[in-house]
């Protein structure tokens, strides 16, 4: 996979996953948001064999529904399909906790489990429009710093990582890793100009 293809366009990849013999395209789609799928699940109160659970659960649905998919902007974002998708994977998974739950009502009132099952709230209760959205920005800027550092050097990547991800003092970096202290502010700048840059182009692709 190329590395400006880390998140594909949207209906490219739609595209793509319409071919079931697609291995590629299968394997890249789940490295790409199986991560961002499987931390909402957790933020939405689930526990890690669930999360995981709505992760697999998920993707199956994604392959069911694939061929109804239409690759038109009119209808919807793939972000928001993916979002929808995963909601009803993770009511799916509060509504298995509801048996075990409502075994503890020893009177079998039908009234009082009606209520139990009321309590469970909708599927965009559990994943609120600005959790995914935290969650996404987050996954492509994951992605976006995973283009850009195969893109350039190691050592400028190092550089970079030390001084802005890392926070460290430029001239103890210089220091440390026996360089120049302005092959270190030229490191900087690179990569960062790099990064904007992907960072603008994954968000107009998956917007």
């Amino acid at each position: 996979m190329k590395a400006d293809e880390l998140i594909p366009t949207r209906w490219s990849l739609i595209g793509r996953l319409k071919d079931w013999n697609d291995q590629a395209g299968w394997r890249e789609f789940f490295d790409t948001y199986w991560r961002l799928i499987y931390s909402v699940a957790i933020k939405a109160g689930l526990t890690d064999a669930e999360a995981q659970d709505v992760v697999q659960e998920t993707i199956i649905t994604v392959a069911k529904k694939i061929n109804d998919f239409k690759a038109d902007s009119a209808r919807g974002s793939f972000k928001g399909w993916l979002l929808n998708t995963t909601r009803w994977r993770i009511a799916d998974q509060f509504r298995k906790r509801l048996p075990v739950s409502a075994s503890v009502d020893l009177r079998n009132d039908e009234t009082a489990r009606t209520a139990t099952a009321e309590r469970i709230p909708g599927p965009a209760g559990f994943v609120p429009d600005a959790t995914w959205d935290e969650e996404w920005e987050q996954n492509l800027r994951t992605a976006a710093l995973e283009n850009v550092k195969r893109k350039v050097a190691p050592e400028e990547f190092q550089l970079f990582d030390l001084c802005v991800l890392r926070e460290c003092p430029v001239k103890q970096v210089a220091q440390k890793l026996g360089v120049k202290v302005w092959k270190v502010y030229f490191a900087q700048k690179k990569v960062s100009g790099l990064l904007r840059q992907e960072v603008k182009k994954l968000t107009e692709a998956n917007s």
